[in-house]
């Protein structure tokens, strides 16, 4: 995702990437389904490099372009005072130090989903950018897409009556575990592992650990719960209007765990949230993705990977929404509306805010599954009113000399 996002910015007319920083040097690990790059490379820092002057060697047509950076450390790019804004796409729990240090540095920030690892990181990250004044885009990107920005406006004018519920059905885990009995592996010569690990406890390494597989590892994401959970429900968020706050109650529903072995997150997502206004989602592992939004008087469904919605009435398609009706934030180019931002330092489609409220949902499901409970939330103190062993799991120690 980090090349996908270094090229939909070398896209932009007024955009010039000046530097890269990857803790991989150059891979061809990170999965069968990408199609082969850089000099038998896939990914990393120096093939990243390699597209960055090979664009602009084209673009310019005036002699061969070396003039864009590559780093190990994202700390060097912080340092620079010619760079104003910075792409964090980065495993989840190498989100917050970056993202921080780069608002406190006055640098505008375009983070990947989900926002944090933890929910007391997202609260920092969405502090950090109040408090610097910094322009930031959470890459939901669906919130830059026309169809999503339909269904909710159709929700929120009351077209479905009453929103009384919502199913985010995400995939199962796409990758199978090592055997509970896995053995260390040497560390290749292209990984930095120490700071791959960073702010996570140390581990021995093993290939499943990093780059694809992270998402797999509780030390590092919060699964499919955060990785594909995070897209439905912060849609969930928008339709729902509480974009900037979030469900007062959340129930595990038979959500699974493995009980040993190098992957720790949940095999089977399944949880329910309730909102103070009555309305519930549910969000759950099934092989077909779709999101359903359910009222009193209509349903909308949206299979994940397709541009056309199931409803009743089907009258709902056709729908326009009048002039003085709610009208959602308008942009069809996450990344350009993040630019377009950084220059009139107007609010993104997706702030920190909003990504911080989206993706502690996914937390507090992840927490509700972990204790086998039903927990009572506060939105507004975002605490557990009810267990004392719950707030404690919505933050993680960070590994000496890391701290945010």
């Amino acid at each position: 995702m980090g090349t996908n996002n270094m090229r939909a910015f070398l896209a932009q007319r007024d955009v010039q990437v000046l530097a890269v920083c990857d803790v991989v040097k150059a891979s061809d690990q990170y999965g069968h389904w990408y199609k082969k790059g850089w000099k038998g490379a896939w990914f990393g820092r120096e093939p990243a490099r390699s597209i960055v002057e090979d664009h602009y060697t084209q673009k310019n047509r005036a002699g061969d372009y070396r003039d864009c950076d590559a780093y190990v450390d994202f700390r060097e790019i912080i340092a620079r005072d010619d760079i104003d804004a910075v792409c964090v796409t980065t495993p989840g729990h190498w989100h917050a130090l970056p993202a921080i240090a780069a608002a406190a540095s006055g640098k505008d920030v375009y983070c990947e989903k989900p926002l944090s690892l933890t929910l007391t990181q997202g609260r920092t990250i969405a502090q950090a950018v109040q408090r610097y004044n910094t322009v930031f885009q959470t890459g939901t990107q669906r919130r830059s897409n026309a169809l999503y920005r339909f269904i909710c406006e159709l929700i929120r004018n009351g077209r479905i009556g009453k929103f009384q519920r919502a199913l985010v059905a995400i995939g199962p885990n796409n990758k199978q575990a090592p055997p509970s009995d896995w053995e260390p592996m040497p560390v290749p010569d292209w990984l930095d592992y120490d700071m791959w690990l960073g702010p996570a406890p140390w581990a021995p390494y093993h290939k499943d650990r990093c780059l694809y597989t992270f998402r797999f590892g509780a030390d590092y994401s919060g699964g499919q719960t955060t990785n594909l959970g995070a897209h439905g429900i912060d849609i969930v968020q928008c339709a729902n209007g509480t974009d900037e706050t979030g469900p007062v109650e959340v129930e595990d529903l038979g959500g699974e765990f493995p009980s040993d072995g190098l992957f720790t997150t949940a095999t089977k997502v399944h949880f329910r949230a309730r909102y103070a206004n009555g309305a519930e989602l549910i969000c759950r592992t099934q092989k077909n993705e779709i999101y359903r939004f359910e009222g009193s008087e209509g349903w909308i469904q949206l299979p994940v990977y397709s541009d056309e919605i199931t409803c009743h009435p089907e009258s709902l398609k056709a729908t326009v929404i009048g002039p003085n009706e709610i009208h959602l934030y308008q942009s069809n180019d996450h990344h350009r509306n993040f630019l377009d931002c950084v220059k009139s330092r107007a609010q993104t489609a997706a702030p920190a805010e909003i990504g911080h409220r989206s993706v502690s949902i996914c937390h507090l499901g992840n927490i509700a599954m972990r204790l086998r409970a039903k927990l009572r939330w506060d939105p507004t103190e975002e605490r557990f009113t009810n267990s004392e062993e719950a707030n404690r799991m919505l933050s993680k120690p960070m590994r000496s000399p890391w701290h945010v």
